[in-house]
């Protein structure tokens, strides 16, 4: 029986990719962000903004004094969106649309 070959060293691992960033640069980072059924959101406290992306088209919000935390959906084709503020539930059509 042949003794076993040493060991070959391991290569270093590669780091984790981030995730896809898909909202605008000048809005820097989201304090949440999340994404189910088609619809993906990120919620940006600084700048009073909560982005929902369906289906492929973008759309901005004015959260005004919300400070959003948690998304849920009313139905299964993710029609009736519901977010968690610190003043409790908030409704997607109950925030001011932002013309960007």
């Amino acid at each position: 029986m042949k003794p076993m070959a040493p060991m070959k060293p391991m290569e270093p691992m590669k780091p984790i990719p981030g995730g896809e960033t898909w909202w605008p640069d000048d809005l820097g980072e989201p304090s949440t962000s999340g994404s189910q059924n088609r619809m993906r959101y990120a919620f940006f406290p600084k700048r009073q903004r909560l982005l929902i992306e369906q289906d492929g088209k973008l759309t901005t919000y004015d959260s005004g004094t919300h400070r959003i935390s948690g998304v849920s959906q009313q139905d299964s084709e993710g029609q009736s969106l519901a977010f968690t503020s610190q003043n409790g539930p908030v409704k997607l059509e109950d925030l001011k649309q932002v013309v960007v």
